[in-house]
């Protein structure tokens, strides 16, 4: 694990999943204070890999922090998608799953130094949510903060996957002059190939090099699903296509990867990629950026859901040094 070095912050994040996010502002060199996540498996996970986190499984609209919580420095959260993603009928605040009122009202609450919310592109881009942005800016600006959004790819990250994301960040006046948005990695992001050939040969299976040849391109976006629905494979047929197009069977998730009998073959028009390995779930998590040595609780598509939903490690890590970087220059300043 890379931790910047610096002046210690501290940080609470909600809706807070399996930890991708929470990874990256970790790396960032804050220090979580709490993690508030409704979902038991998640918590699970968070607690298997970092007991020492300070967990806490409840409906963020129950949350109301106590004093020990006052004067963070960063309040964080991948709130849910599904109000302002297609799958989910982009309901926006009529959707009951919206909990951007929660983050103004912790906001409030907390006083934090910087918020950093991460959602689908369409909260950024889409004009069905003009009025969303602005009330968002508004309630923001009633606090003290200047708030700006933007779309970052986590292929952009070095990332294998091509992920864009809108990100919300939320800083006074005196922070956000010090505010940067992270530069863009410029060299070509990695393969599925090259990400995941070791792990496909990890069993004894022959033509994982093979494989790795056709699997030359980035990731499409890894879905997790609703709490609801979804989970139990790549996605529909426009995904699985895709998917294909890199020698990979979306129609389902694997136990294990391929062993020394599995024979690898090629198909055409629908279904064609029947052929092809399946994923496993902690290969979907490399794709997602999570550190090799993170564990993930419960059954394959519990598994899987925590990582598709999950915000990738290394585009969390970037704008979290970059508000961390605004912060420190602030203190310097005022010292």
């Amino acid at each position: 694990m890379v931790i910047v070095a610096g002046e210690t912050l501290t940080s609470v994040e909600i809706c807070a999943g399996a930890g991708g996010q929470a990874i990256g502002v970790e790396q960032a060199g804050f220090e979580h204070l709490a993690l508030v996540e409704h979902n038991s498996e998640a918590c699970r996970t968070l607690r298997l890999n970092r007991p020492s986190w300070k967990v806490i499984q409840e409906d963020v609209r129950e949350f109301f922090p106590d004093q020990t919580l006052e004067r963070v420095d960063l309040l964080a959260g991948g709130i849910p998608c599904t109000p302002y993603s297609v799958a989910g009928r982009q309901l926006g605040a009529d959707d009951e799953r919206d909990l951007l009122p929660e983050a103004i009202r912790l906001t409030a609450a907390m006083r934090p130094r910087a918020v950093m919310l991460e959602n689908v592109s369409a909260l950024a881009r889409s004009a069905k949510f003009a009025y969303t942005r602005q009330t968002l800016v508004d309630r923001f600006e009633e606090l003290g903060y200047v708030v700006q959004m933007e779309i970052l790819d986590a292929q952009h990250f070095g990332v294998a996957q091509r992920r864009k994301r809108a990100i919300v960040i939320a800083l006074h006046e005196k922070d956000f002059r010090n505010f940067q948005w992270p530069l863009r990695v410029w060299e070509l992001p990695p393969t599925v190939g090259e990400v995941l050939e070791e792990s496909m040969a990890s069993n004894g299976w022959l033509g994982a090099s093979e494989w790795a040849l056709l699997a030359d391109g980035v990731a499409p976006t890894l879905v997790g699903g609703s709490t609801k629905h979804g989970g139990g494979d790549l996605g529909p047929d426009r995904a699985k296509q895709a998917w294909a197009k890199l020698a990979v069977n979306g129609d389902s998730l694997a136990h294990e990867v391929p062993g020394p009998t599995f024979a690898l073959r090629h198909g055409v028009g629908r279904g064609g990629w029947k052929g092809y390995p399946r994923l496993t779930a902690p290969q979907a998590a490399i794709l997602q950026g999570f550190p090799p040595d993170w564990k993930f609780s419960g059954g394959k598509t519990a598994r899987y859901k925590q990582i598709g939903n999950a915000f990738p490690p290394p585009v969390a890590r970037a704008v979290a040094a970059s508000i961390a970087t605004a912060l420190r220059s602030s203190s310097s300043t005022a010292a």
